[in-house]
This record gives C-alpha cells, structure tokens and sequence, in this order.
C-alpha cells in the first residue's frame, strides 16, 4: 500500500491541485470567468459598502460561495460528461441540481449585499 505525503509537502501538492483547478475553471468554463471578474469588480466596492470588518467578510465570503459553487457544478458536469453522451435522466438530474446550487448561491449572495446596503 503507498503511504500519503505529509506535512509541509503535502500542503505544497495540494495547494499546486488547487491552483491547476483553479486555472482550469477558468480557462474552460465562462460562467467562472464571469464570475470571477464580478467578484473583482466588486472587491473594491465591498471596501466602500462595508461599514464594519464584519459586513466586509460577509460582502467577499458570499462571492467566494458562488465561486466554489461554481466550482461544485463544473465538477459535478465534468463526472456526468466523463460517463458518456447518451441521454441519461440521472445525468441530467445531477447537471440540473448543479446549476440550481450556483443560483442559490447568487441569490444568497444578492441577498447578503442587499442586507448590507441597505442596513
């Protein structure tokens, strides 16, 4: 059986993962690069909105949330595709509920600049 790395390497290889998902999503899916330029569009806007630190984590944490979000659907498309192209009402169950989370997701996140905005 091969052991896993630990520590400090494993820190490393995990976070080099992240990173080539991270580019990934980017490079192939639109809907997160969209999203990933509203949260830097929004980034210095959450600086003038927030009047606390507490409203400010709240304003970014709910963009990272669409963000992984995001990142849940395209995993959960990657796996259904991977499966083969025909038709399978399961498969499209899965992207469906996939796409839901993400709007959810936006919702939460309007929700929570609403809140802040108007508080």
């Amino acid at each position: 059986m091969e052991t896993k790395t630990t520590g400090l390497k494993r820190f490393y290889y995990a976070s080099r993962y992240s990173w080539q998902g991270l580019r990934a999503a980017y490079r192939n899916e639109p809907a997160f690069r969209y999203e990933i330029w509203a949260v830097a569009a929004l980034f210095p806007l959450s600086l003038i909105v927030a009047d606390t630190l507490m409203e400010w984590v709240m304003l970014i944490c709910s963009c990272l949330f669409v963000l992984a979000m995001e990142l849940v659907n395209t995993a959960i498309e990657a796996v259904v595709d991977r499966g083969g192209t025909e038709y399978n009402p399961m498969a499209g169950l899965a992207k469906d509920l996939g796409s839901a989370v993400v709007s959810v997701a936006l919702l939460m996140c309007a929700l929570v600049w609403i809140a802040v905005l108007f508080s």
